[in-house]
C-alpha cells in the first residue's frame, strides 16, 4: 500500500477525520494547537494519506523549548488504525523525522491508544522507551453518556447523590458563559484554589488564549456555581467530536461546603447530549491504592460519579540526542518524586 505523508492544510478536513475516530478528542484537534501556535511555539500537523487521497492517519504535535531539554510533544495522538502495521510504521517514522527536522532533543508521544501488552510492545518496536514523566493525562474516569442522567444517578455513590441533593437545596444558581471576561473570575478562583491545594496555577494569558480559540468554534463553555452572587465553583469545559472534557475545575471553601462542583458537572452533561456527545471524560485519576499521591482525594470524587477507568498507554520518547536527553531525564525524575506524581 502506498501512503504519502504530508503537512496538514485544511481545518475541515483534519476535524472531519479526528473526529470519525471515537477515541479521539480535543487533544488533537485543529484549534488546540492554534492555541500553542497563538504563543510562539511551532506546531505540526501531518496526515497519512493513502493511494486515492483518503485521509488515513493523523497526528499533531508541539514543540516545547523546556530548560529539560527542547522536544516534540504529541498528546493523545497519533490517530490511526492501529491494525495496520504499514501505517502505523510510516507514522512513527515521520514522527522521527519531523522531531529531527525541528532540532528537538526527543520527541514525547502519549497515544490515544489503551494500554495492554500490545500497546508497550509496539512502542518498544517502534524505537520509543517509557518517558520519566507524563504527558497529558494517563488514567482517567470515563462515562458513558449513552445512559440517561437516571442511570448515571443510579451508579453514582451514596456520597454523590447526597452531595447533588445538599447542592439543589442550597439555591445554588449556574451560569454558563463562552465569554472570557469570566477567566478573570476564573483564574481569581484558581490562585486561591492553588494556594489550598498546594500547585502552581497556569497564568490568565494562558488560559484566556486557549478559552478564546475554542470559543471561536462553539467549542468550550464556562460553568459558573453561585450562591447570593458569590462564586462557589467553575468548571472549563471543552466539547470536540465524540468527548466532553472537563478541562480545569477550580472551587472555594464555600463550594466545598455547599457541594457546588457535582451540580456544574450534571449541567455539563446535559449539554454533552444536546451536541450528541457519547462520552464524559473526568480525566486525571490516580489507583485506588495510592493514598499518599496529591490527587487521590479528587480521583475520589470522581470515581464518586461512578466512572469507569481508562487507562492510556502511557507517555514514550523517541531520543534524537543521547547526552542532553541523559539530562532531562534526571531533572525529570527528580522533579516527579519531589511533586509526588
Amino acid at each position: 500500500m502506498k501512503i504519502v505523508i504530508e503537512t496538514a492544510e485544511d481545518k475541515q478536513k483534519w476535524d472531519e477525520f479526528i473526529t470519525s475516530h471515537p477515541e479521539s478528542n480535543f487533544l488533537q484537534s485543529w484549534d488546540f494547537y492554534e492555541f500553542h501556535a497563538s504563543r510562539g511555539n511551532p506546531v505540526t500537523r501531518r496526515i497519512a494519506l493513502d493511494s486515492e487521497g483518503k485521509i488515513i492517519g493523523a497526528y499533531a504535535g508541539v514543540v516545547e523549548t523546556a530548560k529539560r531539554g527542547r522536544h516534540l510533544a504529541i498528546a493523545g495522538g497519533p490517530i490511526l488504525d492501529w491494525k495496520n502495521k504499514t501505517l502505523v510504521k510510516a507514522i512513527f517514522e515521520d514522527i522521527k523525522s519531523e522531531g529531527k527536522r525541528l532540532k528537538c532533543v526527543f520527541v514525547r508521544l502519549r497515544p490515544q491508544l489503551e494500554l495492554s501488552e500490545k500497546s508497550l510492545t509496539l512502542m518498544k518496536e517502534n524505537g520509543f522507551k517509557k518517558a520519566p514523566m507524563y504527558l497529558s493525562v494517563e488514567y482517567a474516569g470515563i462515562l458513558d453518556l449513552n445512559q440517561s442522567e437516571e442511570e448515571i444517578l443510579k451508579n453514582a455513590s451514596q456520597g454523590f447523590r447526597r452531595k447533588l441533593r445538599k447542592a439543589e437545596k442550597n439555591d445554588i444558581k449556574i451560569e454558563i458563559t463562552n465569554d472570557s471576561k469570566i477567566m478573570k473570575d476564573f483564574c481569581d478562583l484558581e490562585t486561591k484554589h492553588a494556594k489550598r491545594q498546594g500547585y502552581v496555577p497556569f497564568t490568565r494569558s494562558f488560559l484566556t488564549k486557549q478559552f478564546d480559540t475554542f470559543a471561536k468554534n462553539d467549542e468550550v463553555l464556562m460553568y459558573v456555581a453561585r450562591k447570593d452572587k458569590e462564586i462557589l465553583a467553575m468548571n472549563f469545559m471543552i466539547f470536540y467530536g465524540n468527548e466532553a472534557s472537563y478541562h480545569y475545575g477550580v472551587s472555594s471553601e464555600l463550594g466545598t461546603k455547599y457541594s457546588a462542583a457535582p451540580l456544574l458537572h450534571m449541567k455539563a452533561m446535559e449539554e454533552a447530549r444536546k451536541r450528541g456527545i457519547k462520552r464524559y471524560n473526568l480525566w486525571g485519576i490516580v489507583g485506588i491504592d495510592e493514598t499518599s499521591h496529591r490527587f487521590y482525594g479528587v480521583s475520589e470524587f470522581k470515581r464518586s460519579f461512578g466512572c469507569s477507568e481508562l487507562k492510556y498507554t502511557p507517555a514514550h520518547d523517541y531520543v534524537i540526542n543521547k547526552p542532553k536527553y541523559q539530562l532531562t531525564r534526571l531533572i525529570e525524575t527528580a522533579r516527579k518524586k519531589k511533586r509526588h506524581v
